[in-house]
């Protein structure tokens, strides 16, 4: 335990120096200014969406933004050096994602409150953001693990998100049929949005409950082989 906080304290202080956190304080206002413009009364489901996109396309890019700076910094080298598990870097990294995870989305949250009028429930946001955050956060490893500099890494987030993202969209446009609408249920960017459609209430209770299990059985899986992977990746890395 030690260990961890050593470790998430010196993922907080490498957020700040490598200006992370400052990037998620300026996409909020981003967001903000976005939901200004809006001139509708309630902005609830508008609210959902920007926490889907945000979370999902946000939880993976960092932490490759992060491991790419730590990999100039040698860090992955010291790994092999020093009396950390391979468990408590990867928890303490995806901890630190889903911090500033909720530092932008809280932002956005309390702006609402004071000069919008929005009516979601904190309780179920805040579990939504941290499931969504921790199975991207794990997906983003898994990428980067394959990635040989940053401009790959951008290019197969922006391919993730584009794969299992169309198809939510073609189904809010309502151009799928009954069998293809049935299909996105396997794809965990569906599991995400039905969560934000509990948020604020528009989800069925049967849904909401298969996605909560799905993003959570699902972020044991991938959990599973980013620990598997992660030693090779780290030895590539640091050319041990």
């Amino acid at each position: 335990m030690y260990n961890f906080r050593t470790l998430l304290a010196g993922e907080l202080q490498r957020m700040l120096k490598y200006h992370i956190l400052t990037a998620s304080v300026l996409v909020a206002f981003f967001w903000i200014g976005a939901l200004h413009l809006l001139e509708t009364g309630d902005i609830s489901y508008f609210f959902s969406l920007i926490v889907f996109f945000d979370v999902v396309s946000m939880s993976i890019v960092m932490v490759g933004v992060t491991i790419f700076f730590e990999k100039q910094e040698g860090v992955l080298q010291s790994i092999f050096v020093s009396p950390i598990s391979k468990d408590e870097f990867i928890f303490a990294k995806t901890t630190g994602n889903l911090l500033q995870n909720l530092i932008t989305i809280l932002i956005v949250y309390f702006y609402t409150l004071l000069f919008q009028n929005i009516n979601i429930n904190l309780a179920g946001l805040l579990g939504a953001i941290l499931l969504i955050g921790l199975f991207h956060s794990l997906v983003g490893f898994l990428i980067i693990y394959y990635c040989r500099d940053f401009t790959e890494l951008l290019v197969n987030m922006a391919a993730y998100f584009l794969i299992f993202t169309i198809p939510i969209i073609l189904e809010f446009m309502g151009v799928l049929g009954t069998l293809a609408t049935n299909l996105l249920y396997l794809l965990p960017t569906k599991a995400s949005a039905v969560l934000m459609e509990g948020v604020i209430g528009q989800a069925q209770t049967r849904e909401l409950m298969l996605s909560v299990f799905y993003l959570i059985i699902g972020s044991l899986i991938l959990g599973y082989f980013v620990r598997r992977k992660f030693k090779i990746f780290a030895a590539r890395e640091s050319g041990v």
